[in-house]
């Protein structure tokens, strides 16, 4: 490439250009924006294909993000190749076909005069497939979105991170700004220097996240929202350590070892050849008998969270749901309830099996959205050490 007058406003416009990119979303760094340019140097910029895989190669991280990049790149540089014209004169568009049998309009040419028309900005308010279409999926309801759209809120979803509340366990660690003293290493200074300590060490309890265990109704009713629930199952299990996952329709499944694959997708399908009573009846207080019975002992340990996603349409004995229900409360730290229903305004929790668990719900809470998990991330990491005692459960309402 020859560097000439036209330089400075290359410059500018590969700065433009990498500017729009950042204000619809994509992370461009200066870094890459350097390499950018550099990049064009080393190409020939009157081949447009040849300037997109560049820009594409080293502008773009992450595969989301694609489409939103070839739309901002067609807005910018897919115009008419003409010489600048003058003051109020306007460019004249060729047909399609004969735009390729014109000479070859440099891009330092085309750069320049964007760069003279200082009066004027690429307007990007047609931005496809960005922020104003997330914010849009943020209130849709999973049920009523099609397939691209699930396609779109399952990629989101691998980008949310979670974090749940800390306790202090008995086990103890060194730390200089503790408030117990570590009578061990004081002692063992003590004997190495002839019996006088000449400092003392300190030491407080360890801190480590609380066991989460999650557990799905995968049954005929939750049908439309059960394989979404895999996705954040799978989600949370990638984000946090000690997490258990279990499904249940009219017997409970346990799945913690098949969402531990890398890939999402072959986890959510090897979880679902698991079940065997997916979009069947519904047995909440059985499947939770098994849950309790079964792996109680070993999963409701050191404060576990619990939470269960239901819309509470139970078809057995609801009186095996309170005793249950009941069981499980007193076992956990915390027992939380999502039920897709409840994001409705005129949802009330009146089915026989509702009325039967909440009195034992701790957080009952709305997961008909990707804003209501965005809501159920924020209050899982502000939960306190101690369970706070209500009459009835807590509803967190989203703003």
């Amino acid at each position: 490439m020859v560097v000439n007058e036209n330089s400075e406003a290359f410059l500018q416009n590969t700065l433009l250009f990498t500017r729009m990119l950042r204000q619809v979303g994509l992370p461009v760094s200066l870094e890459q924006t350097m390499d950018f340019t550099r990049a064009l140097t080393l190409i020939d910029i009157g081949v447009r294909d040849q300037v997109f895989h560049a820009a594409r190669c080293l502008l773009v991280t992450q595969h989301q993000h694609l489409k939103l990049f070839e739309t901002i790149f067609n807005r910018f540089w897919d115009k008419q190749k003409v010489e600048p014209l003058a003051s109020g004169q306007k460019m004249p568009i060729a047909p399609r076909h004969k735009r390729q049998r014109r000479k070859p309009f440099t891009v330092v040419n085309y750069m320049a005069y964007q760069a003279r028309q200082s009066d004027e900005e690429i307007d990007v308010a047609d931005r496809s497939e960005t922020y104003s279409s997330v914010e849009v999926l943020q209130r849709k309801e999973f049920s009523h979105m099609t397939a691209e759209e699930l396609q779109t809120i399952k990629r989101l979803m691998q980008d949310m991170r979670w974090q749940v509340s800390l306790r202090r366990t008995r086990r103890r660690v060194s730390d200089p700004k503790g408030n117990l003293i570590h009578l061990r290493q004081v002692m063992r200074s003590a004997t190495k220097y002839g019996g006088t300590p000449l400092a003392l060490s300190w030491q407080s309890r360890k801190i480590k996240q609380r066991p989460f265990i999650l557990i799905a109704d995968i049954s005929g009713s939750m049908e439309k929202y059960a394989r979404l629930m895999l996705q954040f199952f799978y989600t949370v299990s990638h984000s946090l350590r000690d997490v258990e996952c279990f499904v249940f329709g009219t017997r409970l499944t346990r799945i913690t070892l098949q969402l531990k694959l890398k890939n999402i997708d072959s986890a959510v399908a090897e979880a679902s050849s698991q079940v065997i009573d997916w979009s069947g009846g519904t047995r909440i207080g059985e499947s939770l008998r098994s849950f309790n019975r079964r792996w109680g002992r070993r999963v409701l340990r050191r404060g576990a969270i619990v939470l269960v996603v239901s819309d509470g349409w139970e078809r057995g004995d609801v009186r095996i749901l309170r005793q249950e229900m009941r069981y499980l409360q007193h076992r956990c730290h915390r027992l939380i309830w999502l039920n897709p229903l409840l994001g409705k305004t005129t949802y009330q929790p009146t089915v026989s099996g509702m009325e039967a668990a909440l009195p034992f719900v701790d957080d009952f809470l709305p997961v008909h959205n990707l804003q209501s998990l965005s809501a159920l991330s924020i209050h899982l990491s502000t939960l306190g050490q101690r369970r706070s005692v209500n009459d009835m459960p807590k509803r967190v309402e989203l703003s």
